[in-house]
């Protein structure tokens, strides 16, 4: 069986983008409870030289939809960083990840299979040449599930009672 680039891709962006849109869901849940405001969340930190929770959440949605573009495109062209938004915004932020993930097509998404992007990335003065599948595997994937999964331990620092099943997300199985 071949995977193709919208296999290795949309689904696998929507499960995880869904999953974190339920932990953000427990994290207001879990904020009412305990009697804290959600967006005292926003601008939490692992670390104080790490981004804010916010830039987590923006990057899971620039690392996917806006990863998808840029290989539409064939060009890297990363979009200007929105900020810290409250909580709600962040919420309504990953449900229009999830929408827009879900507007993709497989046939779309398949004909950029070994579409051909040069990238520069701002620390690095040399241009870097991939194809589709190389960016997506080597530099998309990567940086979306570390802002993901990051994004995911801000929430438990802070007490939010989500654990692996909460981000692993709904599997996606093979019927037979």
């Amino acid at each position: 069986m071949t995977t193709s680039l919208f296999d290795l891709s949309v689904p696998t962006y929507l499960q995880t983008v869904r999953a974190i849109g339920l932990c953000l869901d427990k994290a207001v849940v879990h904020c009412s409870e305990v009697g804290i405001d959600p967006d005292d969340l926003v601008e939490a930190r692992l670390v104080s030289d790490m981004a804010p929770f916010w830039f987590q959440i923006e990057c899971v949605d620039n690392y996917s939809v806006w990863g998808l573009d840029a290989i539409r495109q064939g060009a890297f062209n990363p979009p200007e960083l929105v900020g810290a938004i409250p909580f709600s915004g962040l919420r309504s932020r990953i449900a229009k990840t999830e929408a827009a993930l879900a507007e993709f097509v497989p046939a779309e998404v398949n004909a950029w299979s070994g579409k051909k992007l040069d990238m520069q990335i701002h620390t690095n003065p040399q241009r870097s040449a991939f194809r589709s599948e190389t960016y997506l595997l080597s530099f998309l994937l990567p940086n979306f599930y570390f802002h993901a999964v990051t994004a995911y331990d801000i929430l438990r620092t802070r007490g939010v009672p989500i654990g692996k099943v909460d981000f692993s997300g709904q599997l996606r199985v093979d019927l037979r």
